[in-house]
């Protein structure tokens, strides 16, 4: 009973503690109410290439498209009184294309995991996309895969019959207005009330992609003449850009432009080293010797001797392999001074150094056999990788001046039309360097394959890459008309499709 007594004040205590307690509410947060500022988001369109499409993993296809940086800021701005935004799909997530039924470009890649290891694989199937389908707009995604700048003015860009011929865009034949349409006709007669425009990048891409075999067309304002390869002049696209802008702002429209980054910041040059070749003490003496490099090696010498070259250029031409890792390729480089008219065996060619910067394609090839019957015709060993696999540092020298020159125009006519502007350069370079850190504690970086910035193709983000971009159109569009749009997570977007 004593026992009983002395919990009854706790049992006091207890009573009057749950006759206390009373279920506290957390007040529900203020809903945000967000506001387009001075800009008017209700007629959105945007206007540009692959990067604004949503090309991902070397193709365009459904699911790439719903990730595109536009369908992000669509949504942003349905939050301030934005309106639709019609995509033009493909007709899969496969990507690959057809005309008159017959293939004329590659399904998406995957990461397949291979007995030989884990490599960007061609998804299985065949694409059920149809150029000459055509899809009834009109779309407020105008972006057109492989597009430079001039050509995005060109009539006839979406014609069908052109497609075949290489004078029109397969892409935007499938949903042209008509066969002699041009892009910008078609984004200016929809009347957007807000645009973006990121244009320029295959100006110069394709000739960086293609390990400089293009021409540097600076001082031809001529484009007719232009090849694919080619880097584009720069006053071919300041008048391109010009007139784009002049079409699309004709009645009061606001919008935003974005600069180019720098495209040798991009995993399809930085992920294959230049000296990825181990060699045992055998293999090394013998690509050493007269009965290979050695030949070559006198030759450059003997030159040398009679002053025909300088110390510097042999030192630069002559190819040395070592027993182990890190044996760098040989190259073809057209750059280096032409001696085959001393002797027929000194071809343009040397060993690859750390400024060179080796194409992400080159990775599928380097060291195997050239011909399966000859076990010394290794790629990059004894047989020199052609041109097109490796920028040099002359030809990154010519992308840096035309990026240049394109920058300042772009930071230029942004002012002039006074448009929101953003800096995808320095976007691009801190991806490369250091990353973006996510919420989870992750961080999405350049690295390919694994970074979550970049696509299986080495080129285009990623759908998280492409969100962490349409972050940094969405900030600059706040800051220039006053709007508070939230932005997207990136986390929401996968990093890598795995299937």
């Amino acid at each position: 009973m004593k026992k009983l007594y002395a919990l009854l004040p706790f049992l006091g205590l207890f009573l009057i503690a749950c006759e206390d307690d009373t279920v506290v509410e957390t007040p529900e947060p203020t809903p945000v109410e967000y506001t387009s500022g001075t800009a008017d988001f209700s007629n959105y369109v945007a206007i540009g290439n692959s990067l604004t499409a949503g090309y991902s993993d070397n193709a365009l296809f459904e699911a790439g498209q719903e990730a595109s940086f536009p369908n992000m800021l669509a949504a942003n701005f349905a939050l301030a009184g934005g309106g639709s935004f019609e995509i033009p799909f493909m007709a899969d997530n496969l990507g690959g294309m057809t005309l008159g039924g017959t293939p004329i470009s590659g399904n998406r890649l995957i990461l397949a995991f291979l007995p030989s290891g884990a490599a960007p694989t061609p998804v299985a199937g065949q694409g059920s996309t149809e150029v000459s389908n055509k899809l009834a707009g009109p779309f407020n995604n105008m972006g057109v895969p492989g597009a430079k700048s001039y050509e995005l003015l060109a009539d006839g860009y979406g014609s069908v019959a052109g497609v075949a011929m290489g004078t029109a865009n397969p892409y935007f034949a499938r949903f042209s207005s008509s066969e002699s349409a041009s892009v910008i006709t078609d984004a200016a007669a929809q009347g957007a009330s807000f645009f973006s425009l990121w244009a320029g990048n295959n100006d110069i891409l394709l000739y960086a992609t293609g390990g400089g075999t293009g021409v540097d067309q600076t001082g031809n304002i001529n484009p007719a003449t232009y090849s694919r390869n080619d880097i584009t002049d720069p006053n071919v696209f300041a008048n391109a850009l010009n007139l784009m802008l002049q079409a699309m702002t004709a009645n009061g429209a606001g919008g935003v432009i974005a600069n180019l980054p720098n495209v040798t910041d991009i995993p399809y040059f930085t992920t294959v080293p230049h000296n990825p070749i181990p060699l045992d003490a055998a293999t090394a003496e013998f690509l050493n010797s007269m009965s290979a490099y050695g030949a070559y090696n006198a030759g450059l010498a003997q030159l040398q001797g009679l002053g025909l070259i300088s110390a510097e250029e042999l030192a630069k031409r002559t190819i040395s392999f070592s027993a182990g890792e890190g044996n760098a390729v040989v190259i073809i480089d057209e750059d280096l001074t032409d001696l085959t008219g001393f002797n027929p065996a000194l071809i343009n060619m040397r060993q690859a150094t750390a400024d060179d910067l080796m194409v992400l394609t080159s990775r599928s090839f380097i060291g195997t056999l050239a011909d399966p019957n000859n076990p010394a015709s290794v790629n990059g060993v004894g047989v020199p990788l052609g041109d097109q696999w490796v920028l040099t540092p002359e030809e990154q020298a010519a992308v840096e001046t035309a990026l240049t020159a394109y920058n300042q125009t772009i930071a230029a006519l942004a002012a002039s039309y006074d448009l929101a502007f953003v800096d995808a350069n320095t976007l691009l370079n801190d991806l490369k360097n250091g990353g973006f850190p996510q919420a989870d504690g992750s961080v999405v970086t350049a690295t390919f394959a694994t970074g979550g910035g970049f696509s299986l193709d080495g080129v285009h983000p990623s759908p998280r890459g492409y969100a962490i971009l349409a972050n940094a159109f969405v900030a600059a569009i706040n800051a220039k008309y006053g709007s508070n749009l939230p932005g997207v997570n990136p986390l929401d977007y996968t990093g890598l499709y795995i299937n």
